[in-house]
This record gives C-alpha cells, structure tokens and sequence, in this order.
C-alpha cells in the first residue's frame, strides 16, 4: 500500500478538503440541531408554565372545587388533541379531575409551588421549576405543580400538568435526518468541486512538467517560463531555471574538460606510437633505441603528471576530504621556493623580489605546491629581464600570497576563467598545454580546501597579479 505523502496531490488535497467540509458542514448541523431542540424544550416550558398558571387562576378565582368536579370534559377539550397530562387534587387527596391518557405516574419529586397571599397567577412558577422525566420509550416529560387557594373555603388546591414531548422528538429527527442528509450532499457537492478546482488550479504544475520533460543534454538551453506561472510556483521555477543554468555550465565544462584531456593525452600517446613504429620500420643501433626509449619515457612522464594532476583534482572535488594544517612562516616559504627556481629565471634573465611577514595556518606541501604552480607560470609567461615579486600580507580576516609578473594584459574574460581545468586562452597563452592546462586548476583547488580563494587580475597594463587568500586559524571552512 502507498504511504499518503506519495499519492496524488490531487487526491491528498480533495480528501483533505472534503474531511474539513464534513466536519464543518457537521458541526453546522449539530449546532442547528441542538438549538432547534433548546427552542422547542424552551417553548414547551413556557406553554407547561402558562397552563398551570392558567388553571391555577380558575381554579382560585373562577370555578369552586365542586364546579372543577362538575367540568372534567371542559379540561380535556382545554388539552386538545395533546397526550398530556392534568390533574387536580387537594393535598392528601385523590385527583378530583384527572386528564391522563397514557396514565402516567406523577413523579413523588415534583414538588408544586406555593404562592403567598396576594401573589399573581403565575408569581412563583418559573420554567425553572419545570421537572423533567423520560418514558421507557425514551421520550421526556416535562412536569409542573402549582398550589391554588380556592375562593370557596380557602383551602389548597394542587394543580399537575405534564407535558409529553412526542411530537417534538418527532420533529427533531425528520430535523436531524434532513440535516445528515444536507451534510453528506453537501460534503460530496464540495468534494466533487473542489476535485475539479484542484485539478484545474494544478494544470500549471503539468504544463512545467510538460516543459521540463522536453530538456535534455542536447537541448539544456530550454528554460520554464516564470511569467505564466502561478505566484505559488514562481520561486520553485526560478530555482529549477537555476539549477539548469549551473548543470548546462557544468556540462559545457565537462564536454570541454572531455574534449581538452582527450587532446592532452592524444598527443603524448601519439608521439609514442609514432616514434615507436618509426624504430620497429628497421633494425636500429643500440644508441638509437636508447633515445627512442628516452624520448618514450618524457612523454610517459607526461601522461603520469596528468594522471596525477587529475587524481588530485579528483579527490579534491569530494565534500568530505580533510587536510592537516599548521604553522608556515611566510618569509622562509617564499625565500625556498624563490630560491628553488633561481636557475628557471636566470634562463630568461628573470630575477625574484621577496617582501613577507607573518604565520601562515595551512598544510604545507598543499601551500607550496599553489604558490610553485603560480611561480612557474609566472616565469613562463613573464616578459624576459622582469622581476617576478613574491608578497605575502597580513589582513584583518587573514593573509594574502601574492605572485606579480611582467606579461602581456589578460582581458578581463579571460581572467575570470583562467582556473578552470584544461581552458585556453588566445594563441598568446596556447603554451599553456606545456603545463597540461591543470597547474591553476589545482591552486584553486587547494584554496578551496582551505577555505580560502584564488583570484587573477591585471592591476596594471602589462602586469599580472595572482593572488590567494589564507583565512586565519579557525575560520578554515
């Protein structure tokens, strides 16, 4: 059996909507219910009361008890056709007139009300007075007594009504019946409109599905229209257009990482086969199949650093890599690396500036090895006889690591991709395939490991700055 959050939205919402209209739509019923049959008990109270009060004045100023004996059928055409009761009697007494169809027993609870000298006809008899009882039937009876002084020799009279609540209860269930058929027509009315509202209010969810089934990797270009959708659904448009635009990204740089790793090891392997089938044409000297190896083993080489360059990308990649940091001294780091490709620059003339200070908190070899690519670039691309500066500065949220060299201006749509793996820039910078096109994808993977980053810019024409940002201890996300 599906579990509920999985069925239809459609159906979820209808059977919810249809149970809040049945318990409204019952509550109506049952509070109309219930008042109809307060304002019956109550009007019924006020009759039981008015005849007793009525029959207590004859019975004190109109009739002498031998006149209320000679008139029992005055008391029952009084009744009418109504199953209730009247009884009058003097105290200690049998009833000297008795109207009681269906013979009920007079509760011994009742208790009638007795009026002082020069009270009303009705001073003293409140509804609240009323006695109520149920026959076996399960149908209530309503019970008044009231004491009469009578004129004729000024003793008590006691007056008894009863009223039988037959044709109210009668009235109460057509009431309620009507009232549960009402609710459950109008439960199933609302049920079946708000089906068809809910279905229609939801078509803009089927068109966006519609839409977005017809994306694939050959059309990611196609985006959901956030102007035909309901205000409801236009922040959840807007993100799913979001996530196109950054897997569309992130496919076009995959098709390109694809295509330039491809080209990377194509020419390697190429050279391989090559060199390896011009020696195998015909039978070489010892010395010739050494520099055929040898020249094998170069680019053997190379394929080895683009394998590891790319594993390292790789494992970069994952959430969950932790790395180990401690403490670094700027100043003695960048003299050693400075030091270290001396020899490279004086090829080119080239020579080092060094101005640092401070602890850096950082991982070491991961350190080293961002500020050796962007050395190597610099000294690759940097103009002959140039300094190359190396900086490193304390900032209020960390440090900076600065690399400036001398070069040919980078256009700013060039900067801002120079970090992404395998990318090429004009033919100026085509020679970055010596490096694999890897080197400042790994900076900015090691920047990220560290929480911080890795930016590229021009800050004057002819100069190159690359910079990486080191939070400070602690702050490493």
């Amino acid at each position: 059996m599906k579990p509920w959050s999985s069925r239809s939205l459609t159906v979820r919402t209808t059977l919810s909507f249809a149970l809040i209209a049945c318990v409204v739509i019952g509550a109506l019923g049952a509070y109309f219910y219930q008042s109809a049959k307060t304002s019956m008990e109550a009007r019924a109270d006020l009759q039981l009361v008015g005849r007793v009060a009525h029959f207590r004045r004859l019975a004190r100023n109109v009739y002498t008890v031998g006149e209320l004996k000679d008139r029992p059928l005055l008391f029952e055409s009084m009744l009418g056709a109504e199953r209730d009761v009247l009884i009058f009697r003097k105290p200690g007494e049998p009833p000297f007139i008795q109207v009681n169809p269906d013979n009920l027993q007079v509760p011994a609870e009742l208790g009638p009300t007795v009026p002082g000298d020069g009270d009303g006809d009705g001073a003293g008899l409140t509804t609240s007075s009323i006695l109520r009882t149920r026959l076996q039937n399960g149908v209530p009876v309503h019970w008044a007594a009231a004491l009469a002084r009578s004129s004729e020799d000024g003793s008590m009279v006691e007056v008894i009504a009863a009223h039988q609540m037959s044709n109210e209860v009668q009235m109460l269930a057509a009431y309620r019946n009507r009232v549960v058929l009402a609710a459950l027509v109008g439960m199933l009315a609302a049920t079946a409109l708000a089906f068809f509202a809910i279905r229609r209010g939801l078509k803009p969810v089927g068109r966006i599905a519609a839409r977005a089934a017809e994306i694939s990797p050959a059309s990611l270009a196609v985006r959901l229209d956030e102007r035909d959708a309901p205000a409801e659904l236009r922040s959840l448009v807007g993100a799913f257009n979001a996530m196109l635009d950054r897997l569309a990204e992130g496919y076009e740089r995959l098709t390109q990482f694809s295509a330039d790793l491809a080209h990377e090891i194509r020419t390697p392997v190429g050279a391989l086969i090559g060199q390896t089938q011009v020696t195998l044409s015909q039978t070489r000297r010892q010395e010739e199949y050494q520099e055929v190896l040898e020249s094998n083993l170069e680019e053997l080489n190379r394929l080895g650093r683009i394998a590891e360059n790319i594993l390292f990308l790789a494992q970069a990649d994952h959430a969950g890599l932790v790395i180990e940091c401690e403490q670094v001294s700027l100043p003695d780091e960048l003299r050693k690396i400075a030091d270290y490709f001396e020899g490279p620059a004086d090829e080119k003339a080239m020579t080092f500036e060094v101005a640092a200070g401070g602890t850096l908190w950082a991982n070491p070899l991961l350190c080293r090895r961002a500020i050796n690519n962007l050395v190597v670039n610099a000294v690759r691309y940097g103009a002959p006889g140039s300094v190359v500066r190396l900086s490193g500065t304390e900032q209020a949220d960390g440090f900076v690591i600065a690399v400036e060299n001398q070069g040919d201006t980078i256009p700013q749509g060039q900067l801002d991709r120079l970090f992404d793996r395998f990318y090429r820039g004009d033919a100026a910078r085509s020679r970055m395939t010596e490096s694999n096109g890897l080197g400042l994808a790994i900076v900015k993977a090691i920047m990220v490991l560290h929480g911080g980053d890795a930016q590229a810019s021009c800050p004057a024409p002819g100069r190159v700055r690359f910079a990486l940002r080191f939070p400070r201890q602690g702050q490493t996300t």
